[in-house]
């Protein structure tokens, strides 16, 4: 009996042995992979990998953490049609490049001499604001709030006014702040104004911690007030743009069952928007001139 015990015993520490070698040798297998796959994140130019499809990429949303990971669809729609006049599919993760390439899309695709193009604060950037004005586009997209003096109880640079005649900001408190110096900041050029008599100022407390606050101007700045002049007379802006944008959306997701794109790979994406696109707008004529009326616009 101890003879067959112990028989027993060294044939499960021998299965054991087996069991815990193979784990070993997966474990490693495994170990060797990541260190690949790091390696693989390293090189790549945005610091991202995708296993299920290669071209998608992480995109930005209000959801903290959200980690969804797909395509970014941008679309211009005109305001009196609802139509769908120029779309495309990216994987940059967020929009604020694509402003000035949407806008001319869809001033090419109306055949205009100017248009007025209206956007969410996720797009505003002053390169491509700019841009749209050279093109002869006038946009109109509101400023983000980007400091927190403001839940602070403290001013921000909006209670700074810009007199364009003098070039000075003048303060919350009656004061010039003068213009002193100009810098870059990514290739943009930036002008500071400040003055140096903050430190006996009644209101410094409400306007900064240092020993003087001071504000910064981009050179084409005027835009950007003349926007938020726009927004001030017409706050109704916000409104338009998503009751008419959000709409085409709303109903091809609706089409689409609330679901992913069915496809993989960029090329097969945009490919599969513009047949949603498409299919979106000869719904929308078919709406507006009926059946026999596209049918005849078309033979036109």
């Amino acid at each position: 009996m101890v003879r067959i015990d112990r028989q027993e015993e060294g044939e499960a520490r021998a299965g054991k042995v087996e069991h815990l070698s193979g784990r070993y040798g997966r474990i490693r297998q495994e170990i060797a992979r990541l260190k690949e796959m790091d390696q693989a994140l390293a090189d790549a130019p945005d610091g991202q990998i995708s296993l299920t499809d290669p071209d998608a990429r992480a995109m930005a949303t209000s959801a903290r953490n959200s980690g969804l990971v797909g395509y970014n669809v941008q679309s211009a729609v005109d305001v009196e049609t609802h139509l769908i006049v120029a779309h495309e599919v990216t994987n940059q993760g967020f929009d604020r490049e694509q402003l000035s390439p949407m806008a001319i899309a869809a001033k090419a695709a109306l055949g205009r001499d100017e248009l007025h193009a209206i956007a969410d604060k996720g797009y505003f950037n002053g390169r491509e604001i700019l841009a749209c004005h050279e093109a002869g586009i006038t946009m109109t997209v509101p400023r983000p709030a980007t400091s927190g003096n403001a839940a602070k109880g403290m001013y921000v640079k909006a209670d700074f006014v810009y007199d364009a005649e003098r070039d000075v900001y003048v303060c919350p408190a009656g004061e010039d702040r003068t213009y002193r110096y100009t810098t870059e900041e990514r290739s943009i050029p930036i002008r500071r104004y400040w003055i140096n008599g903050c430190k006996t100022c009644p209101l410094r407390t409400n306007c900064t911690t240092g020993n003087e606050r001071r504000i910064s101007r981009w050179e084409r700045e005027d835009l950007v007030d003349d926007m938020d002049s726009r927004l001030g007379r017409d706050p109704d802006y916000m409104s338009l743009r998503r009751c008419t944008v959000e709409h085409p959306f709303g109903t091809i997701k609706a089409w689409m069952g609330g679901t992913h794109f069915l496809t993989r790979r960029l090329k097969n994406v945009r490919s599969e928007m513009a047949l949603n696109v498409l299919a979106y707008n000869i719904k929308r004529m078919v709406a507006l001139l009926g059946v026999r009326g596209l049918m005849r616009a078309m033979q036109g």
